[in-house]
C-alpha cells in the first residue's frame, strides 16, 4: 500500500500531505555522475509504460534560473546568497510544477533535490538547523537514489565532456587550493562525506555510479518498480 505524503518540516500553508498523490523520485550525485543521463531514460522507460512524468531539476525556476545563472558566472556570490538563490529556485519549482504535479498523481523525477543544496552549503559552514528549516516546505520524496563515483573518475568524466572545471563545483570558492584539479578533487570528497552523514537522517539509497550507464539503469529500473507497484 502507498504510503502518505508527507513534509519535512512545516510545509507550504494551505497545501495538505496527504493531497499528494503522486511520487516523487529522486537523483542525487555530483556533475559526471551519469544522473542527468539516467533521468532521461527513466523519463522514457516510465513514459513508455503509461507512466505520466514530469522532471524538475536545479536552475530550472523560471523566476530566478537565469538570474542564478548569470550571478554565479560572476564568481562573486557570497555563501548565504548562493543558499537563498538556490532555495528561491526550489520553492518556485516546489509551488508550480511539483506539488501541482503530485496532486495529479504524476511521477515526479528530480535530477538533485534539496540534499544537494543542504550539502554545498554545510561544506561551506552554513548551520545545519537553519537549512532544516529553510527546506521544511519540501515534500519527502518516495525513494532517493545517490549516484556514487569516486572524485577522481568525475574529474575525467568532466573533462571529456567539457575540457574544463566548473568554478563552483570545484569549490574554488572555498580556498582548498590553487589548482583547480586538486580543488575539485577535495571538493567532491567533501560533498560526498556530507552525503554520508546525511544518509543517517534522510535514508539515501547509494548506488555505484562508477559502473556503466547501463548497468546503473537496470538497477534504478528495478529499485523504481518495487516503489510505483505499491500503487
Amino acid at each position: 500500500m502507498k504510503k502518505a505524503h508527507r513534509f519535512y518540516g512545516h510545509g507550504i500553508p494551505g497545501i495538505k500531505a496527504e493531497a499528494l498523490g503522486g511520487r516523487l523520485i529522486v537523483v542525487e550525485g555530483a556533475d559526471g555522475s551519469g544522473r542527468s543521463t539516467q533521468i532521461v531514460e527513466l523519463v522514457n522507460w516510465l513514459e513508455t509504460s503509461g507512466r505520466p512524468t514530469v522532471q524538475v531539476g536545479l536552475k530550472r525556476s523560471t523566476l530566478v534560473s537565469a538570474e542564478l545563472e548569470k550571478a554565479q558566472n560572476g564568481n562573486v556570490l557570497s555563501r548565504t546568497t548562493l543558499s537563498l538563490f538556490y532555495a528561491t529556485d526550489f520553492a518556485d519549482q516546489l509551488g508550480n510544477i511539483i506539488i501541482p504535479a503530485l496532486k495529479a498523481g504524476f511521477i515526479v523525477l528530480s535530477d538533485r533535490y534539496i540534499y544537494t543544496l543542504m550539502a554545498r552549503d554545510l561544506v561551506r559552514g552554513m548551520d545545519a538547523a537553519w537549512l532544516k528549516n529553510l527546506y521544511g516546505i519540501a515534500p519527502v520524496p518516495d525513494a532517493v537514489f545517490y549516484l556514487s563515483v569516486e572524485p577522481a573518475e568525475l574529474v575525467q568524466r568532466n573533462l571529456s565532456k567539457q575540457a574544463t572545471l566548473d568554478y563552483w563545483e570545484s569549490g574554488m570558492d572555498l580556498g582548498l587550493s590553487r589548482d583547480v584539479f586538486d580543488s575539485f578533487l577535495q571538493y567532491q570528497a567533501r560533498m560526498q562525506n556530507a552525503f554520508k552523514a546525511m544518509q543517517k537522517t534522510y535514508g539515501f539509497e547509494f548506488v555505484d555510479g562508477n559502473r556503466s550507464a547501463s548497468a546503473v539503469n537496470r538497477e534504478l529500473r528495478k529499485k523504481i518498480s518495487s516503489v510505483i507497484s505499491q500503487d
